[in-house]
């Protein structure tokens, strides 16, 4: 870690502290600002965390979406707004990977946000088109090394978690597998049940109904733990390929010099969201996970996530688009 994000993260962890001070009264209209169209996972993240919000503080909270280049457009926005508690930004992980696919971004995805929350964390879950002869992690590794190049995975993007899942496997099981990428996880999908791919990392909300119907297979999650949902589902580090994690997160992020006292307030309050039963129900709809972490388990985790990526891009030797 470069010495900038060390001082950085050290003034995140020193939040806590500051934050005992008095609470400032909070404004009247937030904008939670989502640099993805409406629909998609992280518009309803940010929606259902907004209407909590508005709920649990009073205040006016209004979704914006801002897409557009990959999430940097509004995220660029969040960044340049005053650090006055009217702008935060709800993004996906995609917000510390994105800075390893393209130059010239015109913010620092860690020195130019105020570290605030994890919002939930959904796993992935590893599906096969149910023609392939493939029931656990070790008989893909068999296949994928037996046909080495033969096998195709898909995934919703260039960049993303599931094609990132992809390539962690590759590099961990050190297998030859194809990487097919599409525009968005709906055309992925489609391709992986008319068996044009043969494997998917895929959310658990968007597979299970195609699981249920047997027109996919699940063979793994990339959790570390196996999910109480559907304990009968090993994990993929527990099959043969120890260590091996990958997740797709949501958090919020302020604008640079948030006050502490801000950044903590709004985390207490997302945690009382999280809380919430209609927002878990919401948020167990997409198979997500409820984390509502601290400003400085935040900012220890996202910097953390943030150098991991960057391995990970340049070991996999993955290319923006």
């Amino acid at each position: 870690m470069t010495a900038t994000r060390r001082a950085l993260l050290g003034a995140a962890l020193a939040a806590p502290a500051l934050a005992q001070a008095q609470t400032p009264d909070w404004p009247r209209s937030v904008r939670v600002i989502v640099p993805y169209p409406p629909g998609g996972p992280t518009d309803i993240v940010g929606r259902v965390t907004a209407a909590g919000l508005q709920a649990e503080l009073g205040s006016a909270f209004v979704v914006e979406n801002r897409a557009g280049a990959g999430g940097t457009i509004g995220a660029g926005e969040a960044s340049r707004a005053a650090p006055d508690g009217t702008t935060f930004l709800v993004n996906a992980s995609a917000h510390v990977i994105t800075p390893h696919l393209m130059r010239g971004l015109p913010f620092d995805a860690l020195a130019d946000f105020t570290p605030v929350t994890e919002i939930v964390k959904v796993p992935l879950i590893l599906v096969v088109n149910e023609a392939v002869p493939v029931r656990s992690v070790q008989d893909l590794i068999n296949l994928a090394k037996a046909q080495p190049g033969r096998i195709s995975y898909a995934s919703s993007s260039i960049g993303g978690a599931p094609h990132l899942a992809g390539e962690l496997f590759k590099l961990m099981t050190r297998t030859d597998i194809t990487h097919i990428p599409y525009r968005g996880s709906g055309p992925a999908l489609q391709d992986l049940l008319g068996g044009t791919v043969q494997v998917m990392f895929d959310s658990l909300a968007s597979s299970a109904e195609h699981v249920r119907s047997g027109r996919l297979r699940a063979i793994a999650v990339t959790t570390t733990q196996r999910l109480p949902s559907h304990p009968e589902l090993p994990t993929i580090a527990e099959s043969g390929v120890p260590g091996y994690e990958m997740t797709t997160w949501y958090a919020m992020w302020g604008p640079k010099n948030l006050p502490p006292a801000m950044a903590a307030r709004m985390q207490q309050a997302v945690a009382k969201v999280c809380q919430r039963e209609d927002a878990r129900a919401r948020f167990a709809s997409m198979g997500a996970d409820p984390i509502a972490s601290a400003p400085a388990d935040f900012a220890r985790f996202s910097a953390s996530e943030y150098e991991r990526f960057g391995r990970l891009v340049r070991d996999a030797e993955i290319k923006g688009e």
